[in-house]
């Protein structure tokens, strides 16, 4: 995890913080989370944390089109061991979310362009399985400044589909369980 941490911020790329990957982590243990889709890789440092967790069954769709980045994570899904249960989909996700073949997951984390965000969660939340959780990092920055992503945010704690909320981890986290 260092290692890519130091190389992520070495190269310029943007990561979630530590404390977001042990919260991915403990929300795929506490889940037995089989079936995760991931938008947004990077150098996949939340696939890492998430890979780890994932029961023997489990695996993990992550999603961008960043071919040269997701080479880097796969890299370290390799060496970690759990390359195998974890597939990326080198295209942007608002072309393969509509079509995604599963239903019923788990958990979809998103770690995407904010401008999509509204659009993500219109394809993910048909996606995820009653009572599965949608969520969405880097939603700190709505709470200063208006826009697209605090319209989001006000979208996403209002819907009643899913009962949502923010927390002060990492970059802000909305997380939401779909209940109807």
């Amino acid at each position: 995890m260092a290692e890519l941490e130091d190389r992520a911020r070495r190269d310029g790329v943007a990561t979630i913080d530590r404390s977001l990957g042990r919260l991915l982590s403990m929300l795929v243990h506490c889940m037995q989370g089989n079936r995760i889709v991931e938008i947004g890789t990077g150098y996949g440092y939340a696939t890492l944390w998430m890979s780890l967790a994932l029961p023997p069954a489990g695996k993990i769709w992550t999603i961008d089109p960043a071919i040269e980045q997701t080479r880097v994570a796969q890299e370290y899904l390799g060496r970690a061991g759990t390359a195998q249960r974890v597939e990326i989909v080198n295209s942007p996700a608002l072309d393969v979310l509509p079509h995604f073949p599963l239903r019923n997951l788990d958990i979809v984390f998103v770690d995407g362009p904010h401008e999509e965000y509204s659009e993500y969660l219109k394809d993910a939340i048909s996606l995820v399985k009653l009572s599965g959780l949608l969520l969405f990092h880097g939603l700190e920055a709505a709470t200063k400044q208006s826009g697209d992503l605090e319209r989001f945010v006000r979208e996403f704690l209002n819907r009643d589909d899913i009962d949502a909320t923010v927390l002060p981890v990492g970059q802000g986290t909305g997380i939401g369980a779909r209940v109807r």
